[in-house]
C-alpha cells in the first residue's frame, strides 16, 4: 500500500479494521477524567482525533455538550454512523491545526493517542486557546508490555521485526506530553491505570495491521513479516498477552 501524502490519514484507508480491533481506554481513566475535569451536562468538550469512538462513548454518557474533530473523511463517517443519534453529538471532519475555532468555549479538550500527530507548536497554543478558565487539556495513550508476559516470544518477534519489517512510513513520536508548561498550562500530573490484552495470533495480526507503520509495509516483506509474527504466536500456544498501562497526561489552564 502506498503511504497517504499527509501520514495522519493513514487510518482512514481501513476504518472498519480500525472499529473492529483498536481497544476502548479502560472504564477507571474515564472515570478518572470525568470526577476532575467536573465534566457533566452543562460542560463543553471537544475530542481531537476520534478515530472510530475508542474514547467517546464515556464523554457522551456525561450529557456534556460534546464536539469531535476528526480528519479522516471514513473515520468521522463510521462516527456519524454510531453517535448521530445522540443530541450532544457532534463532529466537524477537518484538520485541527488549521480549522478555525471559537476561543474559550471548551471546558475540556482530550485526545486520546492522536494529539502525537501534530505540530506541538501548534497544537497545544491553539488547545490553551479554545479552553475557558480552568479548563483541563486530558492526552492519553496505552502503553503495552509483552516482554515480561512472555520473554522468549518477545525475542521471537523481535526477531522477525529486526529481519522483514520495512514500512513505508514508520512511526515517529515527536509531540511532548510533558511540555504543556511551556505553553501556558499548569501540569495536574501523570496518572497510569493497568489493564491487559489477550489475543490469538490471528487476532494479533488483525489488530497490528491497523497500526500506521503496519498498514504502509512495503509490499515485498509484507506476507513474511506478518507470517513469522503469526508462526511465532503459534509456537506459544497460540497465545500473546499483554499487561498494559493507559497513561494520562492532564493539563489545567
Amino acid at each position: 500500500m502506498t503511504a497517504p501524502h499527509d501520514p495522519r490519514l493513514v487510518f482512514d484507508t481501513v476504518p472498519e479494521q480500525f472499529e473492529k480491533w483498536r481497544r476502548h481506554y479502560c472504564p477507571e481513566l474515564f472515570s478518572f477524567i470525568v470526577e476532575t475535569c467536573g465534566l457533566s451536562s452543562e460542560k463543553r468538550c471537544l475530542e481531537i482525533g476520534p478515530g472510530t469512538g475508542q474514547a467517546t462513548d464515556f464523554a457522551l454518557a456525561t450529557g456534556c455538550d460534546y464536539t469531535a474533530i476528526e480528519l479522516g473523511e471514513h473515520l468521522a463517517e463510521v462516527m456519524r454512523r454510531k453517535y448521530s443519534a445522540f443530541p450532544n453529538f457532534k463532529i466537524i471532519n477537518a484538520d485541527f491545526e488549521i480549522y478555525p475555532l471559537e476561543k474559550e468555549q471548551f471546558d475540556l479538550v482530550y485526545a486520546a493517542a492522536t494529539i502525537q500527530w501534530l505540530n506541538e507548536e501548534i497544537a497545544y497554543p491553539k488547545c490553551f486557546d479554545i479552553l475557558r478558565k480552568d479548563g483541563f487539556l486530558a492526552m492519553f495513550l496505552m502503553s503495552g508490555n509483552y516482554q515480561d508476559t512472555n520473554p522468549e516470544l518477545y525475542s521471537e518477534i523481535q526477531y522477525v521485526y529486526d529481519n522483514y519489517y520495512d514500512s513505508e512510513q514508520p512511526y515517529r513520536q515527536k509531540f511532548g506530553y510533558l511540555n504543556g508548561t511551556e505553553y501556558g498550562f499548569s501540569f495536574v500530573g501523570k496518572f497510569e491505570f493497568p489493564g491487559r490484552r489477550e489475543y490469538t495470533a490471528d487476532e494479533y495480526l488483525e489488530y497490528i495491521k491497523t497500526h500506521s507503520d503496519h498498514i504502509t509495509l512495503k509490499p515485498e516483506c509484507r506476507q513474511v513479516f506478518f507470517n513469522g509474527i503469526r508462526e511465532a504466536i503459534l509456537r506459544h500456544n497460540d497465545r500473546i498477552v499483554f499487561d498494559d498501562r493507559y497513561i494520562l497526561y492532564l493539563y489545567k489552564k
